[in-house]
Order: structure tokens, then sequence, then C-alpha cells
């Protein structure tokens, strides 16, 4: 299996505090998450982490309009400069103290920094005349603000901009040392200036104070004293003279609107171009206005806390809110009145997770009492399940079907129907008891569940949600259970008394004797083929033990590679710290050959289980805010008496009435993780293999942490020289050498190249291809299909080559079922989904089938009564034929149609004169 592992995503949480940035295009959304950065794709329904993390969590970030740097500072001002197309850190800087905001300019030469009382501008890092990257290069210090510069906001032509403060002022600077004169305050309101704008002219300018006041600037005429109509018109007379006495200009308030809000406001941002201002209160509320009329357009709330931040994009259309105590990250489109994204992390630490069966998606469990369904590729929350009304202890797929099970601290076991998404059972024991621990058969027929207020494993049936039995025998609270994958009925337990008993559900009797165990079991793991069990004990050991014969085969000893750190309050470094040196979660690999331990302190193990070596540690985070992530003791931070400073509690300093308010509970290590009155410690609480063997998932204090194999090569050296190119590739498939130009193609790695030659290989040739293609390019071949397969319209085609591969090397898959596990995973997804469509198809066309079959008989019908009639007609018309004939004959030889038709009108005559003539004959008689 492979080792190398790195980290992917981050899910579990979308925002922490900081400030949102879109990217110029305004399709992808920027948003802190503790001490990294997390990137939206609003277009394609993506999200990705960037991997590079911070000392501290990050404070402001900001993204050039090139797109090409992403700039981001944490709460001690080290900032960490990265190209944001490669994901690729170029330079670590330390600005040395807090930065309040940061901003490019909108020609991306430039970027200010507002620190302090003072705002900083620095040259854009770029390649010089002699190709000489320079990082970091000052271009000058501003001063003048008596108080901290809150926000700083540059002009549409880069020259000019301005800065906000504490000191109620606004001030515009001049980018050139030429336009001095340019420098001026802007002075009048009463609370904090939060945010200044300029119009799409840069005519006018918006500022916005705390207290909800929003001052209209223009350039307009100084007046002067002594001013009078009659200098006015001798002024106007004379053109010199009106030049000379012109009044001075000056920035000038020339309107006044006022929110009229009982909360304060908390952000604020403008789009020039269709004059749209958008305010955030501390109440959750959010208004858009038109200016420069101050229209009222919306008004609208995101929940009970204050929004934190808030932007628009480029085109106006979306607008992205952040709160910091929720944890939330809002998308919303104005015009339609509807949310593009709408997201929101655990209120409380997650407790459990696991994977679906095809490991498409991943289910997080938290003390908040809600269960979460997060999907691997997108990074989106796809539901949130919110029935239980305590902690969620436990969760668990069951191996066939879209069924979820949980189990919960309020007494309940509940199943969760993924495709409808609802709770369609709950299973409760004869007396009210919490649940810590749940198993589900692979057939997911039977559910059990394990409690530490009793000694007994209780068993339901999912078909009746009944309680069938209980397993007794323990002599101690449960605290884990385990089934395998294949052999359903046997169950693993362990408990306090020390022990670990085998079962065997259908026989309800115990599989082998008690395994005694020296130390307390933290956790297990059964081995996928149900042969082998996984202990960790609290002595940092973990040990394999055989099922069948209760031997144990393998020991491997974690003390010595876990990573203790050491919390804040110490006064030793982590060398010598002696807490959490154990694992209190396992989990087993796909193939199980590889095991995954973590626990309560800041390293992730992955050993070889044959060979009880160590294969590769993982660091779960750097944020140094967190206890259990410091490593040596900083006695720079001391006080005389040993204490740590960072302890102080400083609160009471600060100058918002709001940020010295205290409503904590002080001792608190729950709840929302903003109002904790203690520092939270890193720890991981659950981890799982993926089905697909090619990731892993953990648990931790940061949010959900994915590490996958990185399988995106973009070049493969191997096998190559000199005439493999992508024209020699193309030429050997006009050829017809098919076999030859695929294998070219795999060399070269390139996708276009890839697709064509797959594409261009002919329906006959794909049985021959597929027979003799290496082994070595199978699972590429397999993994490329997988991935196309989901866009591709050629459905035929690319089951005849699946079909083909498969029946070709069938065997050899089969007998090595995790180097392929990723790619036939790929593939199952797209017949399932492929099973689904011709089932509707085929739904579709019965009824229009009978639909057609209904019309066809009456059709019929129809036609047979037409025939009918026209058999009618025919004889009639034929009938009135013979008598034409005779009519014919009868007539003289030698008479046209006009003769004919004097004939016929003589004859009428002659009749209607003899019909007169008996008529007078018989009023005679």
């Amino acid at each position: 299996m492979k080792s190398d592992f790195k980290f992917s995503n981050l899910l579990g949480t979308v925002y922490r505090q900081g400030n949102l940035v879109y990217t110029s295009d305004g399709k992808k959304l920027l948003s802190p998450v503790g001490n990294r950065v997390s990137c939206f794709d609003l277009i394609n329904n993506k999200s990705f982490t960037f991997n590079y993390e911070h000392r501290k969590n990050v404070r402001r970030i900001t993204l050039n309009k090139q797109g090409t740097l992403l700039l981001s500072v944490d709460e001690d001002g080290r900032a960490i400069l990265v190209n944001f197309v490669s994901r690729i850190v170029l330079h670590h800087f330390n600005f040395k103290d807090a930065v309040n905001d940061l901003q490019f300019s909108p020609n991306g030469e430039y970027f200010a920094i507002a620190m302090g009382r003072f705002i900083q501008v620095w040259k854009t890092p770029d390649f010089t005349e002699d190709r000489q990257f320079a990082p970091f290069v000052r271009h000058r210090i501003y001063s003048g603000h008596n108080n901290d510069v809150l926000s700083v906001t540059w002009s549409n032509d880069s020259r000019f901009f301005i800065s906000t403060s504490k000191d109620m002022t606004s001030k515009i600077f001049s980018l050139s040392s030429a336009e001095k004169d340019v420098a001026m305050t802007l002075a009048g309101h009463r609370d904090y200036v939060i945010k200044a704008f300029f119009n799409e002219t840069q005519e006018i300018i918006y500022t916005i104070s705390k207290d909800g006041a929003l001052f209209q600037w223009e350039y307009t005429e100084k007046p002067t004293d002594g001013d009078s109509e009659d200098e006015d018109d001798e002024n106007d007379s004379d053109d010199e003279e009106s030049e000379s006495s012109k009044k001075p200009m000056s920035w000038r308030i020339t309107a006044k609107n006022f929110f009229h809000s009982d909360a304060r406001v908390k952000c604020a941002t403008f789009h020039p171009k269709s004059n749209l201002l958008i305010v955030g209160f501390s109440n959750g509320e959010f208004r858009l206005y038109e200016l420069p009329e101050f229209n009222l357009i919306q008004s609208l709330s995101m929940g009970q806390n204050s929004v934190s931040t808030v932007n628009i994009n480029a085109t106006g259309e979306w607008l992205a809110f952040g709160s910091s105590k929720l944890g939330q990250l809002l998308v919303y489109e104005w015009q339609s009145e509807s949310y593009i994204l709408k997201q929101q992390g655990h209120f409380d630490s997650m407790n459990a997770l696991c994977y679906s069966p095809d490991g498409s998606r991943v289910v997080t469990a938290s003390d908040d009492g809600k269960i979460k369904v997060w999907d691997v590729v997108s990074g989106f929350c796809l539901v949130t399940f919110s029935e239980h009304t305590s902690s969620v202890t436990a969760v668990s797929f069951a191996k066939r079907g879209q069924v979820l099970f949980s189990a919960s601290l309020d007494g309940t076991v509940r199943a969760w129907d993924l495709i409808r998404f609802r709770n369609f059972r709950t299973f409760t024991a004869t007396e009210r008891i919490q649940f810590n621990s749940l198993a589900v058969d692979p057939s997911g027929e039977i559910v059990v569940a394990g409690s530490q207020d009793t000694f007994e494993i209780q068993i339901w049936s999912v078909q009746t949600s009944q309680l069938l039995d209980t397993l007794a025998g323990h002599e101690g609270p449960i605290s884990c259970l385990s089934f395998g994958n294949e052999n359903g009925s046997i169950l693993a337990s362990a408990s306090w008394d020390k022990t670990i008993r085998i079962w065997n559900i259908f026989g309800r009797s115990q599989h082998v004797e008690p395994i005694e165990i020296h130390s307390d079991v933290l956790s297990i793991a059964m081995r996928p083929d149900s042969k082998e069990i996984a202990v960790s004990t609290l002595d940092g050991n973990i040990s394999i033990w055989d099922i069948e014969d209760a031997k144990q085969l393998h020991l491997i000893d974690g003390k010595k590679d876990i990573i203790g750190g050491r919390f804040l309050e110490d006064r030793f470094t982590s060398k010598n710290a002696a807490r959490s040196k154990f694992f209190t979660c396992i989990g087993y690999s796909f193939d199980g050959l590889t095991l995954v331990a973590a626990g309560n302190n800041n390293s992730i193990c992955m050993y070889d289980i044959s060979n009880e070596v160590l294969l590769k540690r993982f660091t779960v985070s750097q944020n140094m805010q967190l206890n259990g992530t410091l490593k040596q003791l900083n006695s720079s931070r001391l006080t005389a008496n040993g204490e740590s400073l960072d302890l102080i509690d400083r609160d009471g300093e600060n100058s918002d009435l709001e940020d010295r308010l205290d409503i904590t509970l002080p001792g608190s290590h729950k709840g929302d993780p903003s109002l904790r009155n203690v520092r939270p410690e890193i720890r991981v609480t659950s981890i799982v293999f993926s089905p697909t063997a090619a990731a892993f998932a953990a648990a931790s204090t940061e949010g959900l942490l994915i590490y996958s194999v990185d399988e995106t090569i973009l070049f493969d050296p191997f096998d190559l020289d000199v005439d493999i190119t992508p024209e020699s590739t193309l030429e050997s498939l006009k050829e017809k050498e098919y076999l030859t130009a695929l294998i070219m193609a795999f060399r070269l790695n390139e996708d276009y190249l890839i697709h064509r030659v797959y594409e261009t290989i002919p329906v006959n040739d794909i049985k021959l291809v597929s027979q003799d293609l290496p082994i070595v390019y199978l699972d590429r071949l397999l993994t490329f299909i997988g991935k196309l397969v989901m866009e591709s319209s050629h459905l035929e085609f690319n089951l005849l080559w699946v079909q083909s591969l498969i029946t070709s090397h069938g065997k050899y898959i089969n007998a090595h079922k995790h180097l392929f596990s990723s790619s036939l995973k790929s593939i199952q997804r797209f017949l399932a989904r492929l099973a689904k469509d011709v089932v509707l198809v085929s739904k579709r066309t019965g009824y229009l089938q009978s639909y057609l079959t209904q019309e066809t008989r009456e059709l019929d019908t129809y036609v047979e009564e037409e025939e009918e009639h026209e058999n009618d007609d025919e004889e009639m018309d034929e009938d009135e034929e013979q008598e034409h004939n005779d009519n014919d004959d009868s007539d003289s030889d030698g008479e046209g149609w006009l003769g004919a038709a004097n004939g016929k009108k003589a004859s009428n005559a002659f009749e209607e004169e003899g019909e007169s003539d008996s008529d007078e004959e018989m009023d005679s008689n």
C-alpha cells in the first residue's frame, strides 16, 4: 500500500475570523479557516484548502487583481506570500505587529497595511531587471492618525487611498510624494470610522462610522469670510481677476444619512459600478442601499450573532457574509434573493466520523447533537440532522444501501435514509441509558450498541426496530464495538474490565474465550476480513490478536512515536510531558496491512503491521493558539512567578464595550470555540480509512482533516526515450498501432493525448488492445476511464472498454484488490448511475409503449372501418358506372358533350310537358 499521504483538504469548518476575498472573476471565494486558508469554487461546486499553515489564526488575507499572488497575515503579523495558481509558498515575512487591514492596489503594484497608527505601503514582489527576486520592499510609511487605523481603501487609478481610524477621522493620502497637497483629514463622525469608499468617478467619498452614520463628501469650493455679491459680479466681468481670486477647493460634507438601527455597524462594502452599499450589523442584520439617493433595497438577517465581514464580487451580484461566532459562511445573490452557498461547521467538537461505502461522503457527529454529511469532492455539507437531543457519540454506515446509524447520549440509536434524508428508525433499550459505542452488521440487518451505564450489549433488528437480545458477560461498562466487513456474524467488544470478547451474533455465543488485556482498552478495530483485531491500550501499545485462536500476533510500541506538545501553563518542554502518550482511535486500511492511529496529541501515526514499524507521522496542526502544539518553553513570556503572560485576561483593557463584556462560564471546555474561557486542546477523536484506500480522514480540533495520496503526476519519466513525443504518438495512431500509441500516451501522461488515443481506437480492436495491455498501465487506464465516463456521452463505447478490461485481467484484479480499489470504485459509481438512468428510461419507455400500443389498436380499428366504408363506396361506384355506361350506349354516336346535354334538356322538357298534359286530363275528368 502507498504511504505517501499528504494533506489535501479541511472540511467541517468554513470560516473562523478575518475577511473574505473574491477572485477577480468573482467565481471563487477565499475564506480564513483557523491558521489555514480555504478556497470555494462557486461555479464548479468544489473547494480546497491550501497546504501551508500559519503559527496562529489568520487575521487578514488579500489577493491581487491578476489572481496570481495571495498574501495572508496571522494575529502576530507574520505574513506568507503564496502563488495562488500553483499553491506554492514563495516567501515568509514578519511585520512584527498586528495587522488590521491589508489591501492590494488595483494595478497590483503595491499593497497597503494598516498597522497600529500607521499605514505602510509596500511594493508587490516581482522579478526585477536583473532577474533577482525581491520579496518585500517598503515604499513609504504614512502617519497622522491618533489611534489605530481600521481600514485602507484604494482609488480606482491606484493613485490615492483613504484610511479610517478609531480617532473618528478619515485621511486621504497620495501614493506619489509630488502630490503632498492631496493629503486631507475628513472629520465629523462621533464614533469609530470603520470604512470609507470612493465612487466610480472618484468625485465622491463615503465614510461609515460605527454608530450608523453615513457621510457623503464632495470636492467643492471652500467658503471664505467677506465674500459678497458685488465682488462676484466684478469677478464675472473680468476673467483674469476671476482666476486670481478663485475660491479654494476642499472636501466638504454634502449629505448625511443614518441607518437608525439599535445595533452597531460591524462591517460594510461598496460596489462603485452599481453604487450598491452593503452594511452588516451586530445583531445579524444586513442591509442593501443604493447611493447616493440612500434608497433601502433589502433588509435581511443571517441570525442573532453579528456579521463579522462582508464582501461583494466584481459583477456586483453575489454577497459573501461571514459570522465568526457561528462559524457560518453565506454567499447571497441579492437580485434573485437566493443563497448560492450556505455552509456552517459544527458548533462543538467532533466526536466520530465514518465514510460512505463508495467513499464519496464523510459523516461527522458532534457534541452539539448534530450529524453532518460532507461531500468529499466539493467539501460542502449536503445535509444536517438535528433530531438527537444530546451529544452524538458514534456513527456508522451499513455496507450496502444508503443507510446511516448513529448513537447518542440521549438514549437512542437512530437510522437515517440518505436518499430521502430522513430518520426512519429509532432504537431504544428497556431502560434509559446513554450509548457511547455503535456497530452495524455488514448486511445492515443488525445494529448493536454499548453503554457506560450497563454491562450489556443491546442488539436490534433494523427491519422491525425490535430489541432482539442483550449480550451479557462483561463485568464493566462497554467502551468499544466493532464488526468485520466480510464475516458479519463476528462482533468484538471491549470493556472497562480489561477484556475483549468475540461474539458470534447469530449463534448467540462467544466465539472464543475472553482476551485478557493488561491495560485499559481505548479503541479496537477489526481487520476487514474479520481474522484479526487491533487493540489500543492506555499504556501506549497497539496489540494485534488473531480472532480464531485468541493469540497475540504483533505488538507496536507507540509511546516513542507520539509527539506530545506542552500546554501553555506547563513549566517544562514537550519532551518531558507525559500526558497523552497513547492512541484513542485506530483504523485499518482497505487491505488490512496498514494501521493508522491518533489520540489526544498532535500526531497521526501510520504503521506497517507485519513489520511493526512506523511508516509515516503527520502533524495535526501547527497553530500555537491551541494547547498541545508548543514544543519549547518560552521564558520571555513568563512572569517572575513562572506564570505565562498569555494566561492573563486582558479583555478588560479593550476599547470597545462589547469586547470588555464577559458572559462566559469560567472553566467551560464546551460550547462556542470563540467564547471559551480556556484554550482549546489539540486532539483527534476519530480516524477512518476511506474505502478507496486512497485517503483517510481525521476528526480533530481544527476540523475534519483529509489526507490523500497525491495521484496528480505532472510528468512520468519512467520508460522514456527521445523517440517518445506527442508527434510520434500521433504518428503511431495514424499507422493504426493502437496499443503502442496508448502506452506512449500513458508514458507522457498528457490527458489530452490519452483522451485522443482512447477515443480513436476502433470498437473492433478494443478487445485485442485490452488483452495485450501491460499490467503496469491497467490501473491508470481504469482510473482514466472512471474520470472520463462521468462527463462522456459515449456510454456503449466506455462500457465495452470496461467489459474488455475486466474480462481480460479479472483474475489479476481480484488477486490485487487493494491496488485497484480507487479505480474500481469510480467505475462502480458510473455503473450505478448508469443503472439508475436505464431503469428510469425503461419506466418512461414502458409508459410510452403502453400509450403507443393503445393508440395502435385504436388506429387499426379505425383503419378496418375505413376499409369497409371504402369497399362499400367502391361497390356503389361500380353500379353507378354500369348505369352510366348503359345510358351512353343508348345515345347517338355522333353527339358530343354539348349535344348530350341538349338532349337531356329536351327530354326533361318533354317529361314536363307530359306531366302537364296528364294533369290537365285529370282536371278535366
